[in-house]
């Protein structure tokens, strides 16, 4: 069979791939095409454009490339059909991903949506959209099922994908410092990672005794991270987050994947996030739920401390940064973690959605 598959995010190229190697393995004559990163390139997968060219942080930031978003809508539209796919596969993205959904139904194509948009957050009246427009629905965090049921949208829940990317993952065991290790994990986007790490880094020179590393994206090179923290004891790896995770005692996060990613690498963190000034006024009127990171939200309790907006500041980042460098936290946190990994459920989400897709397609 044909897969068009559409991810505009670096995680949403971690568990693209993932799952084309699985589509690979049990489909002999798959043939995909995708928009996605070298990820999936590497998986399989024909990448007609890369997701860094492709995605923003924002409302201003939509706003302002505007132009360059309908630009992709077309050029999509166009590479669809000139490919005639028997299923086109959406990756979370959603406001990218729901306007193809629409397309794409109305040009008769099976439309499958892996990855949930959280409608559950924000936009819930996008469920409407949802019903109408996507075939399948496979989500990954287990509330999620519960929430569709609620609109009598039926779902299929396959687990999360993490726990897959982490299995499969072989450390390079390159990464070697004498001090402990404080992980910076400021995000992947450009946008978001100046908001965030050169305030992450203004702690540095009050803990001598610990190395700070920042997990890097090599595309954005290594200049735009040395401007967060000329002059500053830290160093970077680049493309190596998951090892860097394995030997930290504790970290630095920009809120999104990378919470619950360290929290499976049972690493005691601190949850940050800054916006611009509107997008953080507009998004905190539309926002229904509690919380801002998914270890919190899958928990359903304040697990880890999130410093939003103003509150992630100089004081309150050293405050609860000694909070889990101490051996009790670290104990405590270690252990609630283990309860979140068993909510989760079992190893293999992305084998059960490719064989799920598979059975429904044919």
């Amino acid at each position: 069979m044909k897969y068009f598959i559409i991810a505009g995010e670096a995680s949403g190229d971690l568990h693209g791939a993932n799952l084309i190697k699985q589509l690979m393995l049990k489909d002999s004559h798959a043939t995909i095409e995708a928009w996605g990163g070298d990820l999936m390139s590497t998986a399989g997968a024909k990448i007609l454009k890369h997701y860094k060219t492709m995605s923003f942080m924002g409302f201003i930031e939509v706003v302002k490339n505007i132009f360059s978003i309908l630009q992709n809508f077309s050029l999509a539209k166009k590479q669809i059909v000139a490919f005639q796919p028997d299923v086109l596969i959406l990756i979370d993205f959603p406001g990218f991903n729901l306007r193809m959904a629409r397309w794409a139904k109305e040009q008769n194509i099976k439309v499958f949506y892996y990855i949930s948009p959280q409608i559950w957050a924000w936009k819930e009246s996008r469920i409407h959209q949802i019903k109408k427009y996507v075939d399948e629905m496979f989500v990954i965090l287990p509330f999620e099922k519960s929430f569709y049921q609620k609109y009598d949208y039926p779902v299929h829940y396959v687990g999360h994908p993490l726990l897959d990317a982490i299995e499969n993952t072989t450390l390079k065991n390159e990464i070697h410092y004498t001090k402990p290790i404080i992980a910076l994990l400021p995000g992947s986007r450009k946008q978001e990672i100046s908001a965030m790490l050169e305030q992450m880094c203004a702690i540095v020179d009050e803990y001598p005794d610990y190395q700070f590393v920042v997990a890097g994206i090599s595309h954005h090179g290594i200049d735009f991270y040395k401007k967060c923290f000329a002059g500053k004891n830290v160093a970077i790896v680049f493309e190596n987050t998951y090892e860097l995770l394995s030997k930290a005692k504790a970290a630095i996060v920009t809120s999104g994947t990378a919470t619950l990613e360290t929290a499976l690498f049972k690493v005691p963190q601190v949850v940050c996030y800054r916006g611009s000034s509107i997008s953080y006024w507009i998004a905190k009127r539309l926002i229904k739920v509690k919380y801002i990171s998914l270890v919190n939200l899958i928990a359903d309790k304040a697990l880890v401390t999130e410093l939003i907006q103003d509150e992630f500041n100089h004081e309150n980042l050293q405050l609860h940064l000694n909070r889990i460098l101490s051996d009790s936290h670290q104990e405590y946190l270690k252990e609630e973690y283990q309860k979140l990994i068993e909510l989760l459920g079992n190893k293999g989400a992305s084998e059960r959605c490719a064989q799920l897709m598979i059975e429904r397609l044919n």
